[in-house]
C-alpha cells in the first residue's frame, strides 16, 4: 500500500481537487482486495452499527460503520492517504479564510476528534441492491470535520451491477446546482470535498457547497468502501 501511495501523481490530484472538487485514483485497490472487503459485509463483528437508509430518509440501501480496530487494509488507507490530503486541506482553509489547520498525521487528527468527544470510527461499507440509491448528502458527524474524504468502488460495473453512478453536486452562490457523474471501475477511488471547497472568482476565493450521492442501481449488487478521516460523536 505504501508503494502505491508513493506512485500517485499528487500534483495532478491537487490540480483536479482545486479545479473540480474531486480527483480520480484509478486502480487504488486490486480485485482481490475489493472482494476481501466486500465479503466482510455479513460479518457483524466487524462493525459497530448498521443503517437502513429508508428508515431515515437517506434513500434506499444500507451501510455499516466499521468498529475499532479497523481491518488492516482500511486502517492503512486511512493512515497513508491522510498526510498529502492534510496539506491540501490546509491550503483550502487558508483560501476560504477558515481559522485553524490540520495536523500532519492522522493519529493527531484522531486525538483532536477524541478530545472533542468524537470517538466513534467513521469508515463504512455500503451495500446497494436493485432499486437502491443514496440521496445527496454531506458526512459531517460533529464539530471536527476533515474537508476531504474517499470512496472506493468494490464491485465491477457491468458485471456485478448496473446503474449506481457516483454523483456530486456543487452549489455556487446565486447559481443553479451543477451535477457531475464520476465514472468508477472496480478498485477506483474518488477523493472529494465533504461539504465545501474554495473556488477562485473575480474578487478572490469564495466557498461553494458540495454534496454527494449514488444514482439508482438498476440490477445486481454494489459495494463501496467509504474512508472518512474524522471520527463521529
Amino acid at each position: 500500500m505504501h508503494t502505491r501511495m508513493q506512485s500517485l501523481d499528487w500534483p495532478a490530484i491537487r490540480r483536479d481537487l482545486d479545479q473540480q472538487g474531486n480527483a480520480l485514483l484509478p486502480n487504488l485497490l486490486n480485485p482481490e482486495e475489493c472482494q476481501e472487503l466486500a465479503a466482510l459485509y455479513p460479518h457483524k463483528a466487524s462493525f459497530r452499527s448498521r443503517v437502513v437508509m429508508a428508515r431515515h430518509g437517506f434513500g434506499q440501501g444500507e451501510y455499516q460503520y466499521f468498529a475499532y480496530p479497523l481491518p488492516a487494509l482500511v486502517q492503512q488507507l486511512r493512515t497513508t492517504l491522510y498526510p498529502p490530503l492534510a496539506t491540501i486541506a490546509n491550503d483550502w482553509n487558508e483560501r476560504m479564510q477558515i481559522a485553524g489547520s490540520f495536523p500532519e498525521t492522522h493519529q493527531a487528527l484522531l486525538q483532536r476528534c477524541h478530545d472533542a468527544g468524537q470517538q466513534r470510527p467513521t469508515p463504512l461499507l455500503l451495500q446497494y441492491a436493485a432499486g437502491d440509491y443514496n440521496c445527496l448528502h454531506q458526512d459531517l458527524y460533529g464539530e471536527q470535520v476533515f474537508p476531504l474524504q474517499v470512496a472506493i468502488l468494490l464491485s465491477q460495473p457491468g458485471e456485478d451491477f448496473s446503474g449506481g453512478e457516483f454523483v456530486l453536486t456543487e452549489q455556487r452562490p446565486r447559481m443553479q446546482s451543477r451535477p457531475q457523474v464520476v465514472p468508477l471501475k472496480q478498485g477506483d477511488a474518488v477523493i472529494f470535498a465533504v461539504s465545501q471547497r474554495p473556488v477562485h472568482g473575480t474578487r478572490g476565493f469564495y466557498r461553494v457547497n458540495m454534496r454527494h450521492g449514488v444514482s439508482r442501481v438498476n440490477a445486481g449488487r454494489r459495494h463501496t468502501l467509504g474512508i472518512i478521516f474524522h471520527d463521529a460523536t
